[in-house]
């Protein structure tokens, strides 16, 4: 059973940054895949950035494609997601998702893991 714990969230203005941070437990994390998704109030989970195992490979959302950037540390059992430029729009809270399936991920059922979320709030 792998855990995970974000961090990271909170209040920012228009414009500003946050970096989120998830820690997961299991000394395998290096073979997981790793994502980030987020839901909205009265919205479905979406997509929003992934990462491979090897952090050789990356995929985005197009509503956050050049303001987001996901990254993870192995030796740290631990996957960041660095959003600049934040808009209204991307006030969610955000979990991260750790999987075995092998690829860009973007679907949901597809994630064994998941945290307990950490919100962001963007106030315009």
């Amino acid at each position: 059973q792998v855990q995970l714990v974000e961090s990271g969230g909170g209040l920012v203005q228009s414009g500003g940054s946050l970096r989120l941070s998830c820690t997961a437990s299991d000394r395998t994390f290096s073979t997981y895949t790793m994502a980030w998704f987020r839901q909205a109030p009265g919205k479905e989970r979406e997509f929003v950035a992934v990462i491979n195992w090897g952090a050789f490979g990356t995929y985005y959302a197009d509503s956050v494609k050049g303001r987001f950037t996901i990254s993870r540390d192995n030796a740290k059992n631990t996957v960041y997601l660095q959003m600049n430029s934040l808009k209204p729009e991307d006030t969610a809270v955000y979990y991260c998702a750790a999987g075995k399936k092998l690829g860009y991920v973007v679907l949901s059922n597809d994630y064994d893991y998941w945290g307990q979320g950490t919100q962001v709030t963007v106030s315009s």
